[in-house]
C-alpha cells in the first residue's frame, strides 16, 4: 500500500493544518500540490493513498481553468475508489463532480464560527460527533444523487455525505489549528461582518468548549479513512455517469 496521500490546496501560504500532522503521524507522505500556481494533479492515484482537497476563498462556481480541472480531476478518484476527503470547498467541488449544485443560502446567511451540528442515523453509525464545528464558508452545496448525508446543521442542511466507499465531503473545518484561526480571523476580518458571522471573540470561546469533541472525532474519522486505504479499490460501475454530469 502507498504511504503518501495528495493534498490539494488554494492559497500560496495555505498548510493542511491539523490534518496533515495527524496523518503524519500515522506514517503518511503528503505529497502537497497547489494546482492553482500550475501544479500538476496526477492522471491516476495509483502511487497515492488516497486525496484530500482542502477548502480557499474561491467558489466552486468560479470559471477559473484551476477551478475547473479539480472538478474534472475528481474523477480519477472515484473512479479508482481511493479515499477522498473534500474539506469546505473541497467538498463542494466533490458536489459538482458529482453533478450536485454550490450556492449561497437563500437569505444571504453564513456561516462563520462554531455553529450546532447534527448527525443523521447514518452518520451517527460511523462517528460519535461533537455538537458544534467550526466554520467558514458562504456558499454550500445540495446533496449529490446516490451519496449518504451524514450531518446537517440549521442554515446549511448538508453538512456531510459519503458517495460510495470511500469518498466524504465536509463543509466544516475539523482541521483549523489556533494558529490558522487567529489568521483566518484577522486576513479575513471582513468575513466576521457577513449575516450570521460569528463575533470573533466567540470563534476562540467556542475553540475552548467545543475543540477537544472535534479532535476526537477527526481521530476517529482518519481511523475509519485510512483503514479504507488498505482496502483495495475498483473501478466504480458509475464512472461514466461522474464524467457526464462534469461535462454537463
Amino acid at each position: 500500500m502507498s504511504k503518501t496521500v495528495l493534498i490539494v490546496l488554494h492559497q500560496e501560504h495555505s498548510t493542511a493544518g491539523r490534518l496533515g500532522r495527524r496523518l503524519a503521524e500515522r506514517g503518511f507522505k503528503l505529497d502537497v500540490r497547489r494546482p492553482r500556481f500550475g501544479d500538476p494533479l496526477p492522471e491516476t492515484l495509483a502511487e497515492h493513498a488516497g486525496v484530500a482537497i482542502f477548502g480557499g476563498p474561491m467558489s466552486a462556481n468560479d470559471q477559473d481553468d484551476y477551478v475547473r480541472r479539480e472538478i474534472e480531476w475528481s474523477a480519477v478518484p472515484l473512479a479508482e475508489e481511493k479515499p477522498f476527503f473534500g474539506i469546505c470547498l473541497g467538498a463542494q467541488i466533490l458536489a459538482r463532480a458529482l453533478g450536485a449544485g454550490v450556492g449561497h443560502h437563500p437569505e444571504g446567511l453564513v456561516e462563520v464560527g462554531y455553529y450546532p451540528l447534527r448527525p443523521t442515523p447514518e452518520g451517527a453509525k460511523l462517528f460519535d460527533w461533537p455538537d458544534h464545528m467550526y466554520q467558514w464558508h458562504r456558499e454550500g452545496f445540495d446533496l449529490p444523487a446516490d451519496a449518504t448525508r451524514l450531518a446537517e446543521s440549521d442554515a446549511f442542511p448538508n453538512q456531510a455525505f459519503r458517495y460510495g466507499r470511500a469518498a466524504f465531503g465536509v463543509q466544516f473545518h475539523a482541521e483549523v489549528t489556533h494558529h490558522m484561526m487567529c489568521r483566518w480571523t484577522t486576513r479575513g476580518h471582513e468575513r466576521l461582518a457577513l449575516p450570521g458571522a460569528r463575533p470573533r471573540h466567540e470563534h476562540f470561546e467556542g475553540r475552548a468548549l467545543h475543540d477537544g469533541k472535534v479532535r476526537a472525532w477527526l481521530e476517529a474519522f482518519l481511523d475509519h479513512w485510512t483503514g479504507l486505504m488498505e482496502q483495495p479499490g475498483r473501478i466504480s460501475p458509475s464512472v461514466s455517469q461522474i464524467a457526464k454530469a462534469v461535462a454537463e
